[in-house]
């Protein structure tokens, strides 16, 4: 029997060091930390080409949960130096895609594809998702250029993939900037044509 395919999903950020002893609070990505976080889970690291962690994997030691925030310790990161060096680190995992899929989590290639609807309408095409450590950006392509879309609820409040649909809500300008942009640049030219068809019709007289 083949083996099933794998994919990657992200599943938390490294936010601060904790203590003296190597530990590092936990921002979450996942709804299921019971599965994603246990001793000896191992994740590969999204980190910049420069840090001495790339490259590299972190294998989870323990986490532990402090006035309701996670806490992670792994193997080989034994002080606040060693935390400090991954901080802002985002984690991924190896996941089987037969696996169940997590409520409201999905991989790039799912998004990649879908039509991005506001009020009812297509407006664009999800054509890339970039990961930042602060938030993703679902990058989407539209009739007039690309806008980048923070994936957030609060912009974007739906996705349904078996739909093929992602339901956004953004803020006023942010689908428009780039026609209007284009509008303005065509007004100046159109005006500077003008212009100069004045000066033409001036000098004939």
């Amino acid at each position: 029997m083949a083996d099933a395919p794998r994919t990657q999903l992200r599943v938390g950020r490294l936010t601060k060091a904790h203590g003296l002893k190597g530990a590092i609070k936990v921002e979450l990505y996942t709804d299921d930390p019971e599965r994603r976080f246990v001793p000896g889970a191992e994740f590969s690291l999204q980190v910049p080409t420069d840090s001495p962690w790339h490259g590299k994997h972190l294998v989870l030691r323990d986490l532990r949960w402090y006035n309701g925030m996670p806490v992670a310790f792994f193997e080989g990161v034994d002080d606040r130096t060693a935390a400090e060096a991954l901080l802002k680190a985002i984690l991924w995992v190896e996941n089987v895609d037969l696996e169940e899929a997590e409520p409201d989590a999905w991989y790039d290639h799912q998004l990649v594809g879908l039509a991005v609807h506001r009020d009812g309408v297509e407006v664009g095409k999800v054509v890339r998702v970039d990961h930042f450590p602060a938030q993703d950006l679902l990058i989407v392509k539209t009739p007039t250029g690309e806008v980048m879309v923070p994936f957030v609820q609060a912009i974007v409040p739906e996705v349904d993939v078996a739909a093929g649909v992602v339901t956004v809500t953004p803020p006023s300008g942010l689908f428009e900037e780039i026609a209007d942009d284009e509008a303005t640049e065509t007004s100046a030219t159109d005006a500077a044509g003008g212009a100069g068809s004045a000066d033409a019709d001036a000098s004939a007289e």
